[in-house]
């Protein structure tokens, strides 16, 4: 059983609209996972949900807008601030400004991880597949 996961090393997976680097699997925990989220000047993910997690974000560095719902409700975010995004709510986070947004993920499943999911990778390629993105390309497999 792991106790500390090192961010010195983590997976990296490079998507059309950011970067993740992934610290703790969710295979490693019974209901949680942990990456660090890197998104370059005026890059944002698209607008989604998690209807099986709720999602808390520690900004390290960089400045964002969140955005939050159907109509976008924006909140600015800074280092040091933390985000909570309750299950099933729309959002995003764009990086604003001349430097990188960074941040601390740390998804929580109520029910641990979906049993068709019990992976990030499994989670990964099931997002790949959504948004017709190529899954060896983002893993750099």
């Amino acid at each position: 059983m792991h106790y500390v996961f090192s961010t010195q090393q983590p997976k990296r997976y490079r998507f059309p609209t950011h970067t993740n680097y992934l610290v703790m699997d969710r295979s490693d925990a019974a209901s949680s996972e942990v990456f660090i989220v890197e998104l370059a000047p005026g890059e944002a993910p698209p607008s989604h949900q998690h209807d099986d997690m709720e999602q808390v974000f520690y900004i390290l560095s960089g400045h964002g807008r969140l955005e939050v719902g159907a109509s976008g409700e924006a909140y600015p975010v800074v280092p040091g601030d933390v985000v909570r995004i309750p299950l099933a709510t729309l959002h995003t986070i764009h990086s604003i400004g001349d430097t990188p947004l960074r941040y601390l993920a740390v998804d929580c499943f109520p029910s641990g991880p979906p049993a068709a999911e019990p992976t990030w990778d499994d989670h990964i390629k099931g997002v790949c597949a959504q948004l017709g993105w190529d899954y060896e390309q983002i893993a750099g497999e």
